[in-house]
């Protein structure tokens, strides 16, 4: 039974966790008179002050511990935390108040069962142990008489959760339902029509026709909320002609990367290591009477050629293997030589020879990176006394008497991502610079420094049709070729009401059993719920502006008898079935406290807030 109670015990904080501040809002605010002893007053029961205080705590470690930063009891309050906890707390005292009323309890027999399960009371031979049990009330600021009354009342609340949510059931009808609408099927043909099916001819559009297709989709043409933006930048590549890079720079860096620039000759080795030298010399002599092969040995000891494949290796990484491999020839296999492992035989599969890279071939290289990199230095240097300048109020146009600054200006909105709007950096500060911002440095990931100035935010505004004319005519265009795509589908489809024989060029393509969640790589979107509105039968024609489709539908089956369908209904019921009962546990709760109805001491929770730590 101790168990039974813990776990729906636990299922039930949960619950009153997410009711949240349910029922506070018509709460009446009361002032106490005497000493202050509780926040609020729930029928005849009460919320103490140290629960409250307890409790509030015990919120607050549990969001620090998620964010890591030290929450307040302000910041908790703005947050709303406080009512939080208060609402949890009274929801609580309102089930106690309930199971007062109706007279439950656990009774003495059962408590001291609920207490000898607790193992913070228990010996090491997993007794009840009475020294146990005061030590750990004693850390925790709790009397026995306390924690056992609190412990009564928790298990009656349990009861009283249980009766509302145990063997709540939603009927099956809304479960068979839903099982049906995912799990149901339709049988299919469809064609898609594509530009190659239609005979279109090169046409011009007139400028009236133009200027009538503009005026009928002028939200098509309809520029976005604009920002007007001038930035000054400094970047990396302005500065690199003055900087002078000296060869021992270069000789350094190139020093400093000679595993990369210098490699020697290698080999693609596979390695079979024997016990000794005796088993070794006989498997060579086998091979060399061809009396086996080197596959076979490998798979006579267990292994595959991945298990003894060294990869490439150099001379110093063979050691005293080294001589006797590099003078082998490609696919030959020598041996037995010395290896750390013992005597082995060793297959060459391939030969690398070794790399040499001279200064000079990649002088220009190591030089451009080096300046680049102090060029971005020389900008991070520069960057204080350009912002001295910036507040100091010089405006952009002034920061070209800087060297290598250059200025620009251009017109930005949310999906700009051309010149220096690729960057995320540019783009973050555009986004968010206000007319009443001051020009301010920051920095680009290549390195660059730049700053801006809103000059003037332009609304939404119709494109001029002058400069419009490029994507209006592509526009024209395309309505075109969709108007004779969705003509000539509106004739195949009537060609298969009519019954009629289709050309050969035009090909069906069937599809079984699919569900609503189907996907179709090249049919347009909304075809599959086209599908499951028509009847066997129906014709219909499917456009979603990038491709026309036609379709018949040939039968409805139904919801597929598989394991997955029996357990994605046998889930769907349990989770409507938990779903009900919590909702009825939730108005439970709620009506409880509305008939309780709790009185909150505004005075003791400001003394509490102002105590807090």
């Amino acid at each position: 039974m101790a168990t039974g109670m813990k776990k729906v015990s636990n299922t039930f904080v949960w619950i009153l966790m997410g009711l949240l501040i349910v029922g506070l809002a018509g709460f009446g605010a009361v002032n106490f008179t005497g000493s202050v002893g509780a926040v609020a007053q729930v029928g005849d029961q009460e919320v103490s002050v140290d629960d409250y205080a307890r409790e509030l705590q015990r919120e607050q470690r549990a969001l620090e511990a998620q964010t890591g930063q030290r929450l307040p009891i302000a910041q908790m309050t703005a947050l709303g935390l406080d009512r939080v906890v208060l609402s949890r707390l009274i929801a609580i005292a309102a089930l106690d108040q309930e199971s007062a009323n109706l007279g439950l309890s656990i009774g003495d027999e059962n408590l001291i069962a609920e207490i000898s399960q607790i193992e913070a009371f228990q010996d090491t031979n997993g007794a009840f142990s009475r020294d146990n049990y005061q030590f750990a009330l004693r850390n925790i600021g709790l009397t026995e008489r306390e924690f056992e009354a609190d412990l009564r009342r928790e298990a009656a609340r349990t009861l009283v959760q249980g009766a509302i949510m145990a063997g709540v059931e939603m009927p099956s009808t809304l479960r068979d339902t839903l099982t049906n609408y995912v799990g149901a099927r339709r049988s299919f043909d469809w064609v898609l029509v594509d530009p190659s099916s239609v005979a279109l001819t090169t046409v011009e559009p007139t400028e009236a026709e133009l200027r009538t297709y503009y005026d009928d989709n002028i939200a098509d043409f309809t520029l976005p909320r604009t920002k007007v933006i001038t930035y000054a930048a400094l970047r990396p590549d302005a500065l690199i002609d003055e900087i002078d890079i000296d060869e021992a720079a270069l000789e350094q860096l190139f020093n400093e990367r000679s595993a990369q620039y210098q490699s020697p000759e290698r080999r693609l080795v596979e390695r079979l290591v024997f016990s000794d030298q005796e088993a070794a010399s006989s498997a060579k002599a086998q091979l060399d009477i061809n009396g086996t092969t080197f596959e076979a040995l490998v798979s006579d000891r267990g292994l595959t050629l991945q298990d003894i494949s060294l990869g490439d290796v150099s001379r110093a990484e063979l050691g005293a293997a080294a001589e006797g491999v590099f003078a082998a020839e490609v696919g030959q296999v020598v041996g037995p030589l010395d290896s750390d492992l013992g005597p082995a035989l060793f297959r060459i599969n391939g030969r690398l020879e070794a790399r040499v890279t001279a200064l000079d071939d990649v002088r220009a290289d190591l030089r451009a990176e080096l300046a680049a990199d102090r060029a971005r230095r020389l900008i991070e240097s520069r960057a204080e006394e350009i912002n001295d300048l910036l507040a100091g109020g010089a405006t952009l146009e002034e920061l070209l008497d800087e060297p290598g600054m250059e200025l620009g200006k251009l017109n930005w909105s949310a999906g700009s991502s051309d010149g220096i709007a690729a960057y995320e950096g540019f783009r973050s500060a555009a986004a968010t610079v206000t007319l009443d911002d001051f020009p301010e440095v920051a920095f680009l990931d290549d390195g660059s420094l730049f700053a801006l100035r809103l000059d003037e935010e332009l609304e939404p505004r119709p494109q001029p049709f002058d400069e419009a004319q490029d994507a209006l005519r592509a526009a024209w265009q395309d309505s075109r070729l969709q108007a004779a795509l969705q003509a000539e589908a509106e004739r195949l489809a009537e060609q298969l009401r009519s019954g009629a024989t289709l050309t050969e060029t035009v090909s069906l393509t069937s599809e079984t059993g699919l569900t609503r969640s189907a996907y179709i790589d090249t049919a347009p979107q909304g075809l599959m719920a086209e599908v499951f509105r028509l009847s066997p039968g129906d014709v219909a024609v499917v456009s979603d502006g990038t491709a026309t489709a036609v379709l018949r539908l040939i039968e409805e089956l139904p919801v597929a008898e598989t394991p997955d369908m029996a357990a994605l209904s046998e889930a769907m019921g349990l989770q409507l079935d938990q779903a009900l009962s919590q909702a009825l546990f939730e108005a439970f709760v709620q009506d409880v406290q509305v008939r309780a109805a709790p009185r909150i001491d505004p005075q003791a929770l400001s003394a509490i807030h102002a105590n807090f730590q």
